[in-house]
């Protein structure tokens, strides 16, 4: 499995949310795994080339980069190293690269050590699961923000300067949320799940997207329980707390307007994809909404089925078995 360019596509406080908590015993087991986690700093390397042919000798060194990660080059490939090159040479650049280094921090501490702790919590789960090499870039936009595959990952850090940074990505505004430094490994981890997401590729409904959805987000929540659920979903503080109270009304839009078992395209975009809110319903319900109602489904099958390990949960391809089992009918659950 590969992904890139991957963060404007993904997308609860932890108390909204009744999930399976990591049991104790099986954080102590995950926690006792050896594992290693190899790393590069491919960025440091990239940025001590003082020469056109030193770029292009990085570039020989390292050539999946040119396959997997500059994909979206605005300039054709007998011209790139060149334009690297003078790229790594503006100011601006070298000066956000330093930038960029304080506003990340220690990347043992930031990222390859919540990384490998979740890895870990996968092979307790899966213990055929081997952690991919992690390599990281900066690039000025130039490369992809995460590309992620079964063995390999790379992190663009360029992309997660976050609001202090000088320069961000080029994306709109309700996305540049996610894309600060405590949001990677969440999502490196939700894209991981789909490895292990079984799904009906017969089922074309709403509902089995909402599912499919829901199941990765409870995924990441197992194998990361500390994790704020807004890190996860991707929604602010505020649209959780919204959301979450008004998800009677918004489940009964669904019901009402026949969405569960919806197969248009066009009409079940409207409520998976990302957009600034989903103005079907009102303009304080945020976009993607049919993630979070697959997301509050599963959360509640786990819950009325507290013997369904993570591992079979991930297994059951049938979302109409998952919502009729859940007993979800849009209530809080300080209400049931």
């Amino acid at each position: 499995m590969i992904y890139s360019r991957i963060l404007p596509f993904l997308m609860l406080f932890a108390v909204f949310v009744v999930s399976c908590k990591t049991d104790d015993r099986e954080e102590t087991a995950a926690d006792a795994i050896q594992m290693d986690l190899f790393s590069e700093n491919l960025d440091q390397e990239l940025f001590s080339c003082k020469s056109v042919k030193d770029v292009q000798n990085f570039l020989n060194k390292h050539p999946h980069l040119s396959s997997i990660y500059f994909t979206d080059s605005p300039v054709d490939s007998a011209q790139f190293t060149s334009y690297l090159y003078n790229i790594l040479q503006n100011p601006d650049l070298q000066a956000f690269k330093k930038q960029l280094d304080s506003l990340i921090g220690n990347r043992n501490t930031t990222i390859l050590n919540p990384l490998q702790k979740a890895f870990k919590n996968i092979k307790h789960h899966y213990p055929d699961f081997k952690a991919p090499r992690i390599e990281f870039m900066v690039t000025g936009f130039t490369g992809n923000d995460l590309y992620i595959s079964d063995s390999l990952i790379i992190i663009g850090l360029d992309y997660f300067g976050g609001p202090s940074a000088r320069f961000r990505p080029d994306v709109f505004d309700y996305q540049l949320k996610r894309y600060q430094k405590e949001y990677i490994v969440p999502a490196i981890i939700f894209f991981t799940s789909n490895r292990y997401n079984k799904m009906d590729a017969a089922d074309q409904t709403l509902l089995g997207d909402m599912v499919g959805y829901g199941k990765g987000y409870e995924f990441v929540k197992q194998i990361m329980p500390d994790t704020p659920d807004s890190l996860i979903l991707g929604y602010s503080g505020e649209n959780l707390r919204r959301t979450y109270n008004s998800q009677l009304q918004i489940w009964s839009y669904f019901i009402s307007s026949k969405l569960l078992y919806e197969k248009s395209d066009l009409r079940k975009k409207k409520f998976i994809e990302e957009r600034p809110f989903t103005s079907e319903i009102g303009e304080k319900v945020p976009g993607a909404i049919g993630r979070w109602l697959g997301w509050r489904i599963v959360g509640r099958f786990m819950a009325e089925n507290r013997k369904v390990t993570l591992v079979e949960l991930m297994q059951i391809d049938n979302a109409a078995r998952i919502l009729q089992e859940s007993g979800y009918k849009g209530e809080p659950d300080d209400q049931e």
